[in-house]
């Protein structure tokens, strides 16, 4: 675990994937805003918003952050897919406490919800969509 910590390809990797969530974080606030104003509930208007930026997240890791990891398309897609539907999941359950219980804006506690929940999606899409394929 210690060596993990220590490793600069690990490192280099979180800031990747940080960059590329911080363009899918900006991609998904401004969907979710847009959709908000469009009428949409909250709940919905998030699980539109993570699609769009799910997909740009998964191009952007797949041919920047992860490339030396690349394996079979379809299946890292369905690997990254599954966590991002957890992420998703939290996502909205962090959502919802934040304007249910703690009376936060929709735009604030999206923006909170996606923050809470970016660890859970790095470990996930680095230890399991994009690990390292195996001889």
């Amino acid at each position: 675990m210690l060596k993990s910590l220590l490793s600069v390809r690990n490192w280099q990797q979180l800031g990747k994937f940080c960059a590329v969530g911080a363009v899918g974080y900006l991609l998904n606030l401004v969907v979710y805003d847009a959709l908000l104003h469009e009428k949409l509930h909250y709940l919905v208007a998030a699980t539109c918003s993570f699609l769009v930026a799910v997909t740009s997240n998964y191009t952007w890791n797949r041919i920047w952050t992860f490339r030396e990891h690349r394996g079979h398309l379809g299946i890292q897609g369905l690997r990254f897919f599954v966590v991002s539907l957890a992420a998703l999941g939290a996502n909205l359950v962090v959502l919802h406490v934040l304007i249910a219980d703690g009376g936060l804006g929709k735009l604030v506690s999206q923006a909170i919800a996606i923050v809470v929940v970016m660890p859970l999606n790095f470990v996930g899409n680095k230890l399991w969509s994009f690990r390292r394929a195996t001889p």
